[in-house]
């Protein structure tokens, strides 16, 4: 499955995944010019970011307003609590600080740029 997001700012949502997160970029459309779609890579899998332009959409679905809880992402990371202060430290909202689960991993939950979910999880 490769997820990709409509994003309302896509250089916020690259600061985001990117810059934030450690994010490498695989692929940019156009390759010249400002970007309307990019696909990263975090660890072994990629998600596709895309700019929400001014047109309709191909699938003629509204991408905004958006309500309630839409989809959530999960990142595993390699410090649960040192990504969510580098996050933090970025303006990154945090919606739920580092917590041990009953499951045995430890989970952080903050907010990308667009408002969805982010699991951060060791």
């Amino acid at each position: 499955m490769f997820p990709m997001l409509s994003c309302e700012n896509l250089e916020r949502s690259l600061g985001f995944y990117r810059e934030l997160l450690g994010g490498t970029e695989t692929y940019r459309f156009p390759e010249d010019g400002p970007p309307a779609f990019i696909s990263l890579r975090l660890g072994e899998s990629e998600i596709g970011l895309g700019a929400m332009g001014s047109g309709a959409p191909l699938h003629g679905q509204a991408l905004r307003p958006a309500q309630g809880h839409r989809i959530e992402l999960c990142v595993y990371v390699e410090d649960v609590d040192a990504t969510t202060e580098r996050l933090r430290a970025g303006g990154v909202p945090i919606v739920l600080p580092p917590s041990d689960q009953p499951w045995g991993e430890r989970v952080a939950y903050v907010s990308d740029p667009d408002g969805n979910l982010v699991m951060l999880t060791r």
